[in-house]
């Protein structure tokens, strides 16, 4: 934070020199906390570290099981490495900037999240990701790792310098097998410094849910299992989206969605239980009562009607299994499922007989005995209308659930749900045309995303595969159905796009998210719950700063101007806020001061200066417009203070400066 020089000055450590928990000197930091003896000079002795950990150390050498490819200790360090750029804020391209706390982001994934790694680790409530599925297409991210086929060759011992090796001359599939093995590889190597990192920003009772199709899904398990932990595996939820009549051998129109808690043992200890509302009972009663009435009492009619409808209803992927179980009505119209167990949990219940409201003869009793206790019981449950009856007595009667009885339910492992549905609701926003021919259904995200975050309405979402930005959509549309606050960070490449109108895929995200800004506020009433309908845009660029090379240190003060051309106090300010760790959507207010912008961060817990040959007479107007500022917002925590090193126009206006806040008590000093 801060060093006293021998002359009492003060020197102000970069920003960029803080350590994080995910790159390689946070670890060794957490290791050193841990296994001091296992640590010295800042390199970790591995034998020390095997014999602190007990037998439970894999030894060295060893042939641990699980999935492996050639490239995956590379992708394993990418993870480990600090962010090198940064986020240039973008006004012009939001909505609402002031006030939203949503965030777009356009870049790299892999290198956003390493930047959102400080301020956002432990603090995402979800994250659903839809990454694109390994197909024979070009591969787009470029983690300045990703190796020719000859190369993967080499490191896999398929290729000497005589030729390829190990996959036998002349074989008709050795180039099928050698251009498979490379794809595979290359896709997971990918993946898995993502998922790394991603999973340092989920809370302790945060979820990952991952959507794959068949080509990847077997690897794709193994790896969230390495990432995850193989006991923090939730479920596969199958989705069912269509069917496809031209395959020649079997329809695969299903999709999976894995699903893993980032600690399934603290959800289970906090005795969290997954529920959710059995989707479509408002719209199956409403249309029981019309088909009831309309019938006027004809009970046959009108069971012939509600079993159409509800066929027809499952078609539409609204209801849930349990709700279309319930298809019979009563003689009131109502619709019923015979839960067919009114017997005795275990053996030896009563036994008595009981006669059938038509026939009057006893009907078959139970062979493990009535659930009743005698006569009377039954009689009260009969009268109640909860027990079924066959046409006659030889049909053993069954317990009666009426559908507005229903409350909650378990989700199913597999649902169905058409993917035109999706391609609907995008025509809407672009009735033109819509620039994406296959997106995310916003319905089954807010289903799954509600579900899995037991109806947190403040929740953090992250989606770091955005695309068409359907997880904002998404989660827009659940805060209009609760009022709620949650918040999403979505993370697109600058992908090229041959769209007129658009340049990359990441311009269609943002265009998307305005329009479905537009129809919800279009749709909006009185009545309507005010929310977050805005978001904050921001660029993946490299660091303002020339001279920083990646490693944490920034040498600053050998440069005179060392802020790239073009780069604004406010991008500055991003940047200072990314390396200290603070969230992006926090309260940043200012105010000019001796001819730049003085910022005051959450609150007055952190203070920025960036202008540019700043001399004495400036340098102390600084001072004072800090310990004033201070003075209007006290805060009980730590006050740090940012200045632009480069920025002072002699070394005697930085000692001034450096002098009047030490003694107005301020501690804690950064330079950028």
């Amino acid at each position: 934070m801060t060093t006293s020089q021998s002359d009492g000055s003060i020197e102000f450590t970069p920003v960029g020199e803080a350590k994080t928990l995910g790159e390689i000197d946070g670890n060794i930091a957490l290791l050193a906390s841990l296994f001091p003896d296992a640590v010295a000079d800042g390199k970790v002795d591995l034998d020390v570290l095997r014999d602190l950990l007990g037998d439970d150390a894999e030894p060295a050498g060893s042939e641990p099981s699980g999935l492996r490819w050639v490239g995956m200790s590379e992708a394993r360090r990418l993870s480990t490495l600090p962010a090198t750029g940064t986020l240039l804020p973008r006004p012009d391209e939001s909505v609402d900037w002031d006030s939203t706390k949503n965030i777009i982001i356009e870049g790299d994934n892999l290198e956003v999240l390493r930047l959102l790694r400080r301020g956002y680790t432990g603090k995402v409530d979800v994250i659903y990701i839809d990454p694109p599925y390994n197909t024979a297409g070009d591969f787009v991210y470029d983690d300045k790792r990703m190796s020719t086929f000859r190369e993967h060759e080499s490191a896999a011992g398929l290729r000497d310098e005589a030729g390829a090796t190990q996959v036998g001359e002349g074989s008709e599939r050795a180039e099928e097998r050698r251009l498979s093995s490379a794809k595979h590889a290359k896709w997971l190597s990918m993946m898995y410094p993502r998922l790394l990192v991603a999973h340092s920003l989920l809370k302790e009772n945060g979820v990952l849910i991952a959507a794959i199709d068949d080509t990847e899904h077997a690897r794709f398990k193994l790896l969230l299992d390495r990432v995850m932990g193989a006991e923090n595996f939730i479920a596969n939820i199958i989705w069912q989206g269509g069917r496809k009549n031209d395959s020649r051998y079997v329809s695969v129109g299903h999709d999976y969605m894995l699903i893993y808690a980032k600690n399934e043992k603290a959800l289970r200890a906090s005795g969290i239980r997954w529920r959710e509302p059995k989707g479509g009972i408002d719209e199956a009663l409403t249309a029981a009562a019309e088909i009831w009435e309309r019938h006027n009492g004809d009970h046959p009619a009108a069971q012939r009607e509600w079993r159409r409808w509800l066929r027809e209803f499952k078609r539409s992927g609204i209801p849930s299994d349990s709700v279309t179980r319930y298809s019979t009505m009563d003689d009131q119209g109502r619709p019923i499922r015979v839960d067919g167990n009114i017997s005795w949990p275990g053996r030896g219940g009563p036994k008595f007989p009981y006669p059938h409201p038509k026939t009057g003869k006893p009907v078959a009793v139970p062979i493990r005995g009535w659930i009743y206790a005698d006569r009377a019981a039954m009689d009260a449950a009969v009268n109640a209308g909860r027990v079924h009856f066959g046409p006659d007595e030889s049909t053993q009667p069954g317990g009666i659930i009426w559908l507005e009885e229903l409350d909650s339910e378990v989700a199913s492992s597999f649902f169905i749900r058409d993917r035109n549905a999706a391609t609907v609701t995008l025509q809407r926003l672009f009735p033109d045309g819509p620039p994406f021919e296959h997106t995310k259904d916003t319905e089954v995200l807010e289903r799954w995303m509600n579900l899995v975050t037991r109806g947190n309405s403040n929740a953090l979402i992250l989606d770091f595969f955005a695309g068409s930005g359907s997880t904002g959509h998404a989660a827009m549309q659940l805060n209009r159905a609760d009022g709620g606050n949650r918040r999403y960070i979505l993370v697109q490449l600058d992908e090229p796009v041959a769209k007129p109108g658009y340049s990359t895929i990441a311009d269609i995200t943002r265009d998307r998210l305005r329009r479905a800004v537009k129809s919800l506020s279009d749709g909006a009433t009185a009545d309507t719950p005010k929310i977050d309908l805005g978001f904050r845009s921001y660029r993946l660029a490299p660091s303002n700063l020339r001279p920083w090379d990646g490693t944490g240190e920034m040498d600053l003060l050998g440069s005179v101007d060392n802020l790239i051309e073009g780069r604004t106090t406010d991008d500055l300010l991003v940047e200072t806020m990314l390396r200290l760790g603070v969230e992006l959507t926090t309260t940043v207010e200012s105010r000019d001061v001796a001819g730049s912008r003085l910022y005051c961060v959450g609150g007055g817990t952190l203070y920025a200066y960036f202008g540019e040959d700043v001399s004495t007479e400036r340098s102390i107007e600084v001072a004072r417009a800090l310990v004033d500022w201070r003075e209007e917002n006290p805060v009980d925590s730590d006050v740090t203070i940012v200045v632009r090193d480069t920025g002072f126009a002699t070394s005697s206006a930085k000692l001034n400066l450096e002098a009047a806040i030490k003694q107005a008590g301020f501690t804690t000093f950064r330079s950028i």
